[in-house]
């Protein structure tokens, strides 16, 4: 079989063909396997720019795209696109080879030709405008794979706007590089994350058939992130069976250093914003580390662990797609932290049931009665706080523990006296738990942690139940859940591998890893390329953050500098309504909108902060014939809105926390009103505790970063009445208005 290269672009768009017309491809592919010359015409194109770029024939209407050398058997396929799109696509295109990474790259010179010409006029018109990469030498351009071709109209560019204009016609590799330099990374930035990531990631010689730069197949192997070399037909036909799992085959080279990394000598940990990859990078993380486990390894020797069991599942399918080999997949272990906790405990304690007061309602009252019957001056959610935060966060088990611990980031100053009658209140509330032979998550995840550190009194490892643990999610984590996991594998290499992103954190849970004993220093990776979202949204939705300091979980601060995303799409919409139910048909309009335009339901998401809205938004969808599920909630016994335990075949709809982890093509934020976000119930009194308040309108923030950011295409924010305090930035000229009664939208 001929070496065959799959270009990014073609497996996207091969997802939207129809079936007769993907059937027709594959069946076009089929003659690879034999010979290039096996029945397959590859037909030469007058007036093209390269003469290696050809056109076959798939039916009458379309045509692949092909580069297909004068010697060699190898080919990549670029494009399938109607008759007369792909002739005109390919006519113009040039293919070179990267002079940094020596990756292919295509071009069209004749519209850089065009822009070079046109720029340079407006930059004479206007010589005192800043040129945008007037900082950057040539040399350090060139260097970083800038060609001579495309320094001229480099130097033209005075804003982002040019340069994103001209992002289709720029060789991809090139343009790649001046995002970085224009999002503000360093030259020697951007070589570490454009350059270096390629060249790490570049394949030995022996996995390549020829090394020079001319050769195809070496170039199309060093093309990593945009083109996936296929080994053979049965690879070929389960790419194209899946083709939008493509995140499987196309990993960016700063994704595959991360995840393909021979070894880490301790903790690793990789960040970044929304849609960077985080928990693809885990999952091939796992996979690879599974790969590499010795002969006779049990199953299960790998934990793949997130945060809620939701999360959970959906790592459990993305690892079915990822590793199709059942025995390599029985060495993951996927699930969530409380769930493993409280399994580990139980074996523990002899395997008999925990029982677990999950609600957090619940434990206030207990709070409450215990500071009115001690006659304590605090609120019951400053001492859960403080039991949370403090107590059980540093693993404090005395009076006098307490009277020295640090309680930094908690606001509020306490005496010893004061700090010992909160001790009483801790030591009461402790005791009626156990009194009732009950436990808080929490505390089984410590009681759980104790035991298998008592289990390896040695040191030695034996007792811990995992050779590697890999974390997602990790901003999200306690640390006495943290502690657990550090306890579930013995300190070495590969142990500890985190993903997660600080702008994510919506429990409220803070942590210093150093503090713990997992030290990643000289072992951290920050994605900064967003796969999912349009930069549009992404401009939205971090403004929503703009002026928010927040902690990496390592002692520092983390930022969003060089987050960027390469997509560009329509800005995001927000809506205010003077009702609910003029709310309610504002977002029902816009959901016929999108599916009217082609979107399917299943790939519409709605986020509500209240379950409630979410049914009565799920009635207004039902009403107009548009079918919707809401996750999470139990199925009605008969008709009504469909429930999680049903076929989900419509609109999804769930509470925001629930949405974490999903993405959709377009999604809806209803609700975002006043006293909703943030909702009132979960901030602490500011006059009591203006620390704790602070941190918990930032985790309310950080919740509505997180459902805009589900959206992959289009961006619908709604609220009635008075809008989200958060919604500040959006300038009032951009938001549109319903009418005093009803929902048409102006």
């Amino acid at each position: 079989m001929a070496t065959l290269g799959l270009h990014r672009d073609f497996l996207l768009e091969f997802a939207a063909l129809e079936k007769p017309v993907q059937r027709r491809v594959a069946e076009m592919f089929d003659k690879f396997r034999q010979h290039r010359h096996a029945g397959l015409h590859l037909e030469k194109l007058a007036g093209a720019r390269d003469d290696r770029i050809r056109t076959v024939r798939v039916d009458r209407f379309w045509r692949g795209v092909v580069l297909a050398p004068a010697a060699g058997d190898a080919y990549l396929l670029l494009k399938v696109l109607p008759h007369d799109d792909a002739i005109d696509w390919a006519v113009r295109r040039r293919a070179t080879y990267n002079s940094a990474t020596q990756g292919i790259e295509l071009r069209d010179d004749d519209t850089l030709e065009r822009a070079t010409a046109g720029f340079r006029a407006l930059a004479e018109a206007a010589p005192e405008r800043r040129r945008l990469f007037g900082d950057v030498s040539d040399a350090d351009l060139t260097r970083l794979g800038v060609d001579a071709d495309v320094l001229p109209v480099v130097r033209s560019f005075t804003d982002e706007a040019q340069l994103d204009g001209l992002r289709k016609y720029l060789p991809e590799q090139q343009y790649d590089v001046l995002a970085g330099l224009a999002a503000g990374l360093s030259p020697e930035e951007v070589w570490r994350e454009v350059v270096q990531a390629q060249l790490a990631a570049e394949p030995s010689p022996a996995d390549v058939p020829a090394a020079a730069a001319e050769n195809l197949a070496a170039a199309m192997a060093r093309s990593r992130g945009r083109i996936a070399l296929v080994s053979g037909p049965d690879e070929l036909q389960d790419i194209l069976a899946r083709p939008f799992d493509a995140w499987r085959v196309f990993l960016h080279p700063s994704q595959h250093r991360v995840a393909y990394r021979p070894s880490y000598s301790g903790p690793a940990r990789v960040s970044g914003g929304p849609g960077t990859g985080k928990t693809v990078v885990a999952l091939h993380r796992a996979a690879y580390l599974a790969g590499r486990l010795p002969a006779g390894a049990p199953d299960g020797s790998i934990l793949l662990t997130t945060y809620t069991r939701d999360l959970a599942t959906d790592l459990q399918r993305s690892l079915e797609i990822l590793v199709p080999d059942p025995a390599l997949r029985a060495k993951v272990h996927i699930t969530n932290v409380d769930a493993l906790a409280n399994h580990s405990l139980r074996q523990h304690l002899g395997g008999g049931p925990i029982k677990i007061v999950p609600d957090r309602r619940d434990l206030l009252v207990r709070w409450g009665r215990i500071a009115r019957r001690l006659e304590l001056d605090v609120t019951d959610s400053f001492l859960d706080q403080e039991w949370r935060h403090v107590v059980l966060a540093q693993d404090l088990g005395s009076a006098e523990d307490y009277l020295q611990a640090a309680r930094t980031g908690r606001g509020t100053a306490l005496g010893p006296l004061k700090r010992a009658h909160i001790w009483r209140a801790v030591s009461a509330f402790t005791e009626e738990l156990r009194a009732a032979g009950e436990r808080t998550f929490l505390q089984v995840c410590a009681e759980a942690a104790r035991a298998l550190d008592a289990a390896d009194g040695s040191g030695t490892g034996e007792g811990r139940p995992y050779r590697h643990v890999i974390v997602d999610e990790a901003q999200d984590f306690h640390p006495a859940q943290w502690r657990f996991l550090r306890a579930l594998v013995a300190p070495g290499p590969d142990d500890l591998f985190i993903a997660g992103d600080p702008h994510q954190r919506i429990y409220g849970n803070k942590v210093s890893l150093r503090s713990l004993g997992i030290g990643v220093t000289g072992r951290s990776t920050r994605l900064r390329i967003n796969y999912r979202t349009t930069g549009e949204i992404l401009t939205w939705a971090v403004g929503l953050l703009s002026g928010e300091i927040v902690d990496d979980m390592d002692g520092g601060a983390e930022t969003f500098s060089g987050y960027r995303s390469d997509v560009h799409g329509d800005p995001p919409r927000l809506v205010r309504t003077a009702s609910k139910a003029a709310e309610l048909a504002a977002v029902t309009d816009q959901i016929a909108t999108w599916l009217a335009q082609g979107v399917a339901p299943a790939e519409i998401g709605v986020a509500v902060r209240f379950l409630q809205l979410g049914r009565d938004l799920a009635r207004a969808l039902e009403h107009a014939d548009i079918p919707a599920t809401v996750l999470g909630a139990p199925a009605p016994r008969t008709g009504g809105v469909r429930g999680h335990s049903e076929e989900q075949n419509g609109v999804r709809i769930a509470t925001m926390h629930r949405m974490k982890g999903l993405e959709f093509r377009c999604m809806a934020v209803a609700g975002a009103n006043e006293g909703v976000l943030p909702m009132r119930s979960a901030l602490a009194p500011a006059d009591i505790d203006p620390q704790q308040h602070k941190e918990d309108v930032l985790s309310e923030l950080s919740l509505l970063f997180v459902a805009c950011t589900r959206a992959r295409e289009a961006l619908l924010v709604s609220c009635h009445g008075t809008p989200s305090p958060f919604l500040r930035h959006v300038a009032e000229g951009n938001a549109e208005s319903g009418t005093s009664g009803d929902s048409t939208v102006q």
